[in-house]
């Protein structure tokens, strides 16, 4: 019989509903669907296709009772959304990543192998990110079913605050400024010395990197000048500056860390005059392995300030 689809999409959405609510849905929806078929059938279709025209145009039942149970056929809907995202764009920055270099610092004290430290680090770091991402969404989701209330209310004192364009000037000086008094720091600590030692100076840097290692890295400090000029006669940061100066990071860590795993960077005598006389080997690669992670951690950080100087003058222009 030609209410076969009918009964069949009627029983459908109404069997995930309350008990009480059936019978009022079954009752609107045949009046409903009858009057949309009768509509169809006055422009000459047919019983038939009058019907499953109407159905299909009602959708899957089960959207359909879901819309009369009032329940959410999405994860997180748009009261919970925004919430939701920038808590976990927040926690995925900064958990992840200190997590990662908690237990690379961790492994390189222990004496691990560059491998053991690259797959412990990132191994543990995808665990903390997904376990992240699961626990809050799952949050989230609880919230959303159950209509709880965050607290979370938007104010206009949230509007952000205009940008400001960045000062070329101030940043050039800081920059030349930070260059001299690393290139006096270094000529100083090799001609003059740091330390009174009650004799001859003892520098802190090796002696044996000059004038090699020295020039090198009088090369990036000047490579470093030249940017900061460039980026100053064009008044702001773009793609190719920011390019530039990952490489000069790049090229500066590798620098360090080079001579601190040869054991070059630092003056032997001077470890010795520092530790008067006694070295303890763990004591020592601790403190290189501190010294390199703080390295890193500065060449990061310079590179992520160089994108994010180019990407807000794109912005801006």
């Amino acid at each position: 019989m030609t209410s076969t689809l009918t009964e069949r999409y009627i029983a459908a959405v109404t069997k995930s509903l309350n008990p009480a609510a059936q019978d009022d849905v079954r009752t609107e929806l045949e009046a409903s669907i009858a009057d949309a078929v009768d509509a169809r059938l006055e422009q000459g279709r047919t019983q038939e296709d009058a019907e499953r025209t109407v159905l299909t145009e009602l959708g899957d039942p089960a959207a359909l009772a879901a819309g009369f149970a009032d329940r959410p056929l999405h994860l997180i809907g748009p009261r919970y959304y925004l919430t939701w995202w920038r808590l976990l764009k927040l926690l995925l920055i900064i958990v992840p990543v200190s997590v990662t270099g908690a237990v690379a610092l961790g492994q390189a004290i222990a004496g691990a192998t560059i491998g053991e430290i690259i797959g412990s680090a990132i191994g543990i770091g995808l665990s903390v990110a997904m376990h992240i991402a699961f626990w809050v969404t799952l949050v989230f989701a609880v919230l959303e079913r159950t209509g709880a209330d965050t607290g979370v209310r938007w104010n206009v004192d949230q509007l952000p605050e205009p940008q400001v364009k960045e000062a070329p000037r101030a940043e050039l000086i800081a920059s030349l400024t930070y260059l001299v008094i690393v290139t006096g720091a270094v000529l100083w600590d090799h001609f003059r010395g740091f330390f009174p030692t009650g004799g001859e100076h003892i520098p802190i840097l090796n002696p044996e990197l000059w004038p090699w290692w020295i020039a090198g890295l009088f090369v990036l400090l000047a490579a470093e000048s030249a940017l900061a000029i460039a980026v100053y006669g064009h008044k702001r940061w773009n793609r190719g500056f920011a390019i530039f100066n990952t490489a000069l990071a790049v090229l500066f860590v590798s620098w360090w860390l080079t001579l601190l795993g040869r054991g070059q960077l630092i003056n032997s005598d001077f470890v010795e005059f520092a530790f008067t006389g006694a070295v303890d080997e763990n004591v020592l690669r601790i403190l290189a392995v501190l010294t390199g992670f703080t390295a890193v951690g500065i060449a990061v950080w310079d590179i992520i300030d160089g994108w994010r100087k180019a990407r807000r003058a794109a912005l801006q222009a």
